[in-house]
């Protein structure tokens, strides 16, 4: 598949693909999450973004089996083109490593960074880690688990959806900007 649009994606998982109301876990290792379904549409949202060329990256917090049982049982472990948990590198969102890790796994440099937007559920780590390490951040007000108030100036959102299936336009509307201005 050839990476052709110039807007780069970071991804959270949970609440963000993944309806994390709907996660079992495993018995033996209650951290573990074995199985869990998509919000309505974001796993169709996925699948079209990849085909339509964009670079994604998985850029969440949780246990690498976790995300590994999830997006390898249905097929969408393909779709990312870097893969970034906190488990593995050693810190959580809102930490610039864990954004400055999918940078270098995709070879980009500083001067990629207005090419890069951050779609996540949660204000205090998904949006404040994008605002803080300067990529733009698209705020998915869907779940009604975290926090839904702006308590931080950086912690306001650039771009603000209700549901994963705005996302293509808005993204494309993003892309479209982008490539006018090279």
């Amino acid at each position: 598949m050839e990476k052709n649009k110039t807007l780069i994606i970071f991804t959270d998982s949970g609440d963000t693909i993944i309806d994390e109301g709907s996660q079992e876990y495993a018995l033996q290792e209650p951290e573990i999450v074995i199985r869990a379904d998509f919000i309505e549409n974001a796993g169709e949202v996925l699948k079209q973004l990849h085909d339509k060329g964009y670079t994604i990256a998985l850029v969440a917090d949780g246990e690498e089996a976790s995300f590994q049982n999830v997006y390898g049982k249905n097929g969408l472990r393909s779709c990312f083109d870097a893969w970034v948990v906190s488990e593995t590198v050693g810190k959580q969102k809102p930490e610039a490593i864990m954004f400055q890790t999918a940078m270098e796994q995709l070879g980009l440099g500083e001067e990629d960074k207005k090419r890069i937007v951050m779609i996540g559920n949660n204000l205090k780590k998904d949006i404040a880690g994008a605002n803080r390490f300067g990529i733009t951040s698209i705020w998915l007000d869907w779940s009604p688990r975290y926090y839904r108030t702006i308590e931080e100036e950086d912690w306001r959102p650039d771009y603000t959806v209700h549901h994963p299936s705005e996302l293509p336009a808005l993204l494309e509307e993003l892309n479209r900007k982008l490539e006018e201005r090279t």
